[in-house]
């Protein structure tokens, strides 16, 4: 980056981001430079797999790796170790096949010999074929989100030639489907067989705002789902949808009140009024027409106050 931008006087990064907008670009940066590019992808059935990575370990083993360790322990780890200073996360000190016979290289030669030793040394085998395992599931893992998760002007085809009975059908499964595959993309033509399709992208990079735990931000969609699953999310919704049914209730039972209450008061109004003009009536036939209109007004005012 440092030399990029010396060169140029733009920022690598700057580079880096006009390219994904080209034609032909897309995230993972600029258009392919060559257009009838493919990748052919040596799969394999995983419990096969783990087999030839296991008898892989044993044969390194056997070609000296132990003598290899011991060496380099001695000429640049041994010094550190005894100052307390080993640090197997940076640098060589953290790659696969040293970290694992760390106890066992910090035996002395005639105790490597011993039981304590070689028990040491079965737990770094042990050890060194389980990591190589999960890295080589990690590769696989990258394939997928590289290529098949990220479909694009800009990512080629992946077809898959699998080398499961290796070598007995080597030729049958991988190299005449492979020599195929290419030379149809040579002459330009469709090749034989599909590539392997792409997978839906779940998208990381969409924020997610749950109003239910306070406003937290989740980020991608997959972990959105795994929130809202969630023990914790799920009994803040509970609480909220009784909190919000409480509400609703003591609303409606303060409408009912309402509403009743105003219904008393025009049965009052109702019962009021024909109480007067029952006494109108009588009032009528002793007074005149006139007196009895006023006292009706003055009644009628007297009760509108009260």
């Amino acid at each position: 980056s440092l030399q990029v931008f010396q060169q140029t006087g733009i920022p690598h990064s700057t580079l880096l981001q006009e390219q994904t907008t080209q034609e032909g670009g897309g995230p993972l940066g600029g258009p392919l430079r060559y257009t009838n590019t493919c990748i052919l992808y040596l799969s394999c059935q995983q419990q096969v797999l783990d087999e030839r990575l296991d008898k892989r370990v044993d044969t390194m083993l056997k070609q000296g790796l132990l003598d290899e360790l011991s060496h380099f322990h001695t000429q640049y780890n041994k010094e550190m170790v005894d100052a307390n200073r080993q640090d197997y996360t940076r640098g060589i000190f953290q790659s696969i096949g040293f970290k694992e016979f760390h106890k066992y290289l910090l035996l002395e030669e005639d105790q490597r010999s011993l039981e304590e030793g070689q028990q040491l040394l079965q737990e770094g085998v042990t050890a060194l074929k389980t990591v190589t395992r999960r890295y080589a599931r990690r590769q696989i893992k990258w394939i997928r989100n590289r290529f098949l998760k990220r479909p694009g002007g800009n990512v080629p085809p992946v077809f898959q030639v699998d080398s499961t009975q290796y070598p007995d059908r080597w030729e049958e499964d991988v190299l005449q489907p492979a020599l195929s595959i290419v030379q149809a993309y040579v002459q330009g033509q469709d090749p034989p067989v599909a590539p392997i399709p792409y997978e839906e992208r779940v998208d990381t990079h969409q924020s997610y705002r749950c109003e239910v735990c306070g406003g937290r931000l989740i980020m991608g969609e997959h972990g959105w789902k795994a929130h809202l699953a969630s023990r914790s999310h799920q009994r803040k919704a509970r609480r909220q949808r009784l909190r919000q049914a409480m509400e609703q209730h003591l609303q409606d039972k303060a409408r009912q009140s309402s509403e009743a209450s105003d219904s008393s008061g025009e049965e009052d109004f109702a019962q009021a009024f024909s109480a007067m003009l029952e006494d109108k009536a009588r009032q009528s036939s002793e007074a005149s027409d006139s007196s009895g209109e006023e006292d009706f007004a003055q009644a009628f005012s007297a009760m509108l106050e009260d």
